[in-house]
């Protein structure tokens, strides 16, 4: 066993590339409406890292709602809820959570793999000068704007923010007397929503075209890094499911404003309020919805899996095993996935037979899942594992995957499903996949990637520290919501304790609000790093990882135009340890062995 430090070699080199390519840029051209992807990709990143503590502090005022029910919050109780008197009121309280969620997946999950590691990672890991479209690109990332303006909006709207959930079933999310929050703060949640998917469908039409078009000579798809064919599989996702959820924030935005009944039954008596009148089907937003949305679940999904990918393989100093089965688990991930959105629905009432389809059909992504899990785990086994923070989140990436995917086959068999659907079995599941699987990947990839951002290396000390608070907080605060789920618990209650058979799952709820505001503090620390290592980091080389891909040959930071030289390609990107890279335990994939030499050195 042994420790990999990054290199700081070829500290000279760092501006070579700067230099060759550079032209004179105006601040606003340069750091607000830039079209450089690189820089595109960096304002992804931190924005979605703000976004985090956004997201993140709403949750915490969920879980203090659950240890300390009514009890005043202290210092920001007076100041958010003061006219309950420092409590979180009811209609507060799933305002809270529709929020954390909105925030987290549309504002933090999505657009941090996409949008921050797609842009800065496509162009340099396939050898191209940047995106096919850069003017396209720098809207993507403008057109995200507008929908935090909105989402921040609909906090301060009559009747308070959008409070039915992220899922926004009607009626909850359509009648004014079915949610507080069903006046206008929901209007503005549908319009932030359309934002953020033309900003996503943006960035999906650009890199299709840029993976298939602008690829360095000698890149043929096989030799591509895991993640790009993860963006590339992302991006297909996105274009296909996306159109059909703004299709139907359309609709919902037209019954709200417009007095159309696409979602609208008659005759519903909702609060003594007049019964309603229409033709609608409220089962059709469940349809057009999770029709995008399981589909979303790869999209926050994906992406961390091709990268965990690539960081595991060079950490491990060893080919990633099974390179081509990744390729198809991954497109059968997707594929699978646009044909199970009915298992969100069991409880909604469908044919049996209609049911059974669905249940199968989920039941089988396990297998490329499984097929994924073996292969990382074969890529770590025998290998030389380096115990740096960037293998830690990938062994976590993996182990929260594994644990998020075995609790997600229960809940594709119906009579499981119809007995935990609602319960916190299910948000244990989503935060096992999503934040335990998807967040540790991102942790890992900031820490890998953050020397070709910034020329510079992360603080190893701090970024250890963090992973392991961050780690136990993490399991502390969801691994007992299963228990929670199981004995019964429901989501989105504000006092369930008010039923007599939950009051002894009170302490078990403070223990998780404690570990969850551990976790919540700690990332302080990854902000503290990145922002402190970004200036006072220690400066690095072009290579510090000693790691194989197109990236790594650029300079650190890469310039405008990305490489020296335009890049031709020889090997795949997973060259570790081959007999013909010599002294060396891994051959860049720009790198030219001549036959003989190569003959030579495989006998040898």
């Amino acid at each position: 066993m042994s420790t990999l430090h990054p290199t700081l070699d070829h500290v000279d080199h760092v501006d070579h590339g700067a230099h060759g390519h550079a032209h004179e840029q105006s601040f606003i051209s340069k750091y607000v409406f830039s079209t450089d992807h690189k820089m595109i990709g960096k304002q992804f990143l931190i924005t979605t890292m703000l976004m985090m503590m956004v997201g993140g502090a709403l949750a915490l005022g969920v879980r203090w709602q659950l240890a300390r029910p009514w009890e005043r919050m202290p210092l920001f109780g007076d100041m958010v809820f003061r006219a309950d008197g420092g409590q979180i009121s009811p209609e507060a309280y799933t305002m809270l959570f529709t929020m954390h969620a909105t925030v987290m997946i549309f504002l933090v999950i999505i657009p941090v793999l996409a949008g921050a590691f797609g842009n800065f990672l496509i162009p340099l890991q396939i050898g191209a000068d940047d995106m096919a479209f850069p003017t396209l690109n720098m809207l993507s990332y403008w057109f995200m704007w507008p929908a935090i303006v909105f989402f921040g909006v609909s906090f301060f709207m009559e009747g308070g923010g959008p409070a039915a959930g992220w899922t926004s079933y009607p009626l909850l999310s359509l009648l004014p007397e079915a949610a507080p929050g069903s006046r206008n703060g929901q209007t503005f949640w549908l319009l932030g929503l359309t934002f953020v998917g033309v900003s996503s469908m943006m960035g999906s039409v650009n890199y299709m075209t840029t993976i298939i078009n602008m690829r360095a000579p000698g890149l043929t798809l096989f030799r591509m890094p895991l993640t790009i064919w993860s963006m590339f599989i992302t991006a297909i996702l996105q274009a296909f499911a996306l159109p059909v959820l703004t299709a139907a924030g359309f609709m919902m935005v037209s019954d709200r404003l417009l007095g159309t009944c696409f979602f609208v039954p008659s005759g519903i008596v909702v609060n003594n309020a007049p019964p309603t009148v229409g033709g609608g089907q409220t089962l059709l937003w469940q349809h057009l919805f999770w029709f995008y949305s399981h589909p979303a679940v790869y999209i926050m999904l994906l992406p961390a899996m091709g990268m965990v990918s690539d960081m595991l393989s060079c950490m491990c100093r060893k080919p990633i095993f099974g390179y081509k089965p990744m390729v198809y688990s991954m497109a059968a991930i997707a594929g699978l996935g646009f044909i199970v959105w009915g298992h969100h629905m069991f409880i909604s009432g469908m044919n049996p037979a209609l049911g059974m389809t669905f249940m199968v059909s989920t039941i089988m992504i396990a297998l490329p899942s499984a097929i994924k899990t073996f292969n990382w785990i074969g890529t770590i086994w025998g290998g030389r594992v380096q115990f740096n923070t960037v293998m830690l989140n990938c062994i976590a990436f993996v182990s929260m995957f594994v644990i998020g995917g075995l609790s997600g086959i229960f809940m594709a068999a119906v009579p499981v499903d119809i007995y935990i659907h609602d319960t916190y079995f299910i948000v244990a599941h989503f935060h096992y996949v999503i934040f335990g699987a998807t967040l540790f990947g991102v942790f890992g990839g900031i820490t890998f990637w953050f020397p070709k951002m910034y020329g510079r290396l992360m603080n190893e000390t701090v970024g250890k520290i963090h992973f392991v608070l961050t780690f136990i907080g993490f399991n502390c605060t969801f691994y007992p919501m299963h228990m929670l789920g199981i004995a019964g618990m429901p989501r989105r209650y504000a006092d369930p304790y008010h039923f007599p058979y939950l009051e002894h799952l009170l302490p078990l709820n403070q223990f998780m609000t404690a570990a969850a505001f551990l976790m919540g503090f700690a990332q302080f620390l990854l902000l503290g790093n990145f922002f402190y290592s970004m200036y006072f980091g220690p400066k690095c080389g072009r290579n510090p990882w000693n790691a194989n891909g197109l990236e790594w040959t650029a300079p650190s930071p890469p310039g405008h135009g990305n490489f020296d030289v335009p890049p031709i390609v020889y090997h795949g990107p997973y060259e570790y340890g081959s007999p013909v890279s010599g002294d060396k335990d891994y051959l860049m994939q720009t790198d030219y062995v001549p036959l003989d030499q190569r003959i030579a050195l495989e006998d040898h």
